[in-house]
Parts: structure tokens; C-alpha cells; sequence
């Protein structure tokens, strides 16, 4: 199974459950739905660019949601510390924006995968 395949999976997982959570794991979870959507090469360009448009809308919300969030800073836990001290990962559409690229831009950038890594990779077992 590719990365791209692993991806969408956990996305279409994450997607299926009804899970209630708060906005932090809102905002993962859709954040997760987009990154799935960036990378299935099973969509249309077309249908791509319609559900990452929709779920950049969304994400928007939901960053400025978590930004808000006085209760984050009352519970701490590790998962909150590590969200907050990853700015342009946990806030990607306005880091994006902030930067002026495009969030997959961005988010390859974060990650550390330029088009010269990416070319240069090759497919195989470890």
C-alpha cells in the first residue's frame, strides 16, 4: 500500500466514525480529510479541487475555533502542547495563507519534501 493509499484510508476512517470530540480533534480530523483528498489519485482534478476548496473553508473555521479555545489551555496534555508549538502543521490554512503558497505547498514544505526530493524518490522495501 503507497502513502497515498494509507492517507486516504486513515482520512475515509477517521471520516466514518461519529466520533464527538473537541475542537482540537476537529480540527485534526478534517485537516486529516483534506491531506486524504490532496493525495487520492483516484479523484478528478475537478472533484479535488472542489472538496479541497470546501474543506479549506472548514478548516478556517475550525483553526480560528481552536485559536479561540480558552479550555485548551486549561487541560494542557501533551497532544495540546504539541498541536500549539506546531503552528504551521496544527494551523495550516492561515500558515499557508500567511506564506502565500498553497496549503499542499506548505505542507510539503513542513514536512521537508520539495519536487527535488520528490523526483528523486524511488519505490521500495525496507
Amino acid at each position: 500500500m503507497t502513502i497515498q493509499q494509507t492517507l486516504a484510508a486513515m482520512a475515509l476512517l477517521l471520516v466514518s466514525t461519529t466520533a464527538q470530540g473537541g475542537t482540537l480533534d476537529n480540527l485534526e480530523r478534517e485537516r486529516a480529510i483534506l491531506i486524504g483528498t490532496l493525495l487520492s489519485p483516484e479523484i478528478t482534478y475537478a472533484e479535488r479541487e472542489t472538496k479541497v476548496n470546501h474543506s479549506t473553508r472548514r478548516l478556517v473555521d475550525l483553526e480560528r475555533m481552536v485559536w479561540r479555545d480558552s479550555n485548551l489551555a486549561k487541560e494542557g496534555g501533551p497532544s495540546v502542547k504539541k498541536a500549539l508549538d506546531n503552528f504551521d502543521l496544527t494551523f495550516l490554512v492561515h500558515a499557508s495563507i500567511e506564506k502565500d503558497r498553497l496549503v499542499v505547498d506548505h505542507w510539503l514544505e513542513q514536512l521537508g519534501l520539495t519536487s527535488t526530493t520528490l523526483s528523486t524518490a524511488r519505490m521500495g522495501r525496507r
